[in-house]
């Protein structure tokens, strides 16, 4: 599957999918979050997190830029790297702090706003597009690369429409 849309009709249908994201995470995977402030990206992460097994507060990286995890998928220990770089000034700044090592193949990255460093990020696995809908959230997931579409071939995710 290269192309999946949902309603999710509250803060429930956010952490399902979450739960379901969390099942298909493979090394090397990345995942670029878009949406407005408040549209649910890092709920989405932390619904990932927790269903994968970190047990501990995520918070957002929001003026960290970056927070480190390990998780277990299939019972193998992985690095997830949660970025969120709404507070960088430009690209050279995801440069000089070095993040661009972070996407190293072995580790599964998430970004959230990764327009702020479009110019020298690597195209994503998979990108995840949310929207406001009233109480609700639309989104929308694209797989982008081979790994990505592997990725969505393995989501269980049947939200009520």
């Amino acid at each position: 599957m290269q192309h999946f849309k949902a309603l999710l009709h509250d803060e429930a249908g956010t952490l399902a999918l979450g739960a379901a994201l969390a099942r298909t995470l493979a090394p090397g995977l990345v995942i670029y979050l878009y949406g407005e402030l408040g549209a649910g990206k890092t709920a989405l992460t932390r619904a990932l997190l927790h269903a994968a097994g970190h047990e501990g507060h995520v918070k957002s990286p929001t003026y960290t830029l970056v927070e480190p995890y390990v998780v277990s998928v299939a019972g193998q220990s992985i690095a997830v790297r949660h970025f969120d770089l709404y507070r960088l000034g430009s690209a050279d700044e995801f440069l000089d702090a070095g993040f661009r090592d972070e996407f190293d193949g072995r580790q599964v990255c998430i970004v959230e706003w990764p327009e702020k460093a479009a110019a020298v990020l690597q195209t994503p696995d998979i990108a995840v597009h949310l929207t406001v809908a009233g109480e609700g959230r639309e989104v929308e997931l694209e797989a982008l690369s081979d790994l990505g579409i592997e990725c969505l071939d393995r989501l269980r995710f049947f939200p009520n429409l």
